[in-house]
């Protein structure tokens, strides 16, 4: 996984071969948000800058950026 880098937020980035990106959150941060109700996902191709907020997980205990 040393092409995977997390944020201190629990959420990993991997650039893939193609310039795209696999978004995603670590085991721990999973373990923590329990059931998911809810995701707010961009569209497919969507482009967005460092540090903007681009998905909304939403769960039975909490709600992420």
């Amino acid at each position: 996984m040393s092409d995977t880098h997390f944020t201190e937020d629990h959420v990993w980035v991997r650039m893939d071969g193609d310039g795209t990106a696999t978004v995603g959150i670590s085991e721990y941060a999973q373990e923590q948000l329990g059931d998911i109700v809810y995701i707010d996902l961009p569209e497919i191709g969507a482009e967005s800058s460092v540090g903007e907020e681009i998905a909304l997980i939403e769960s039975v205990k909490s709600t992420s950026d």
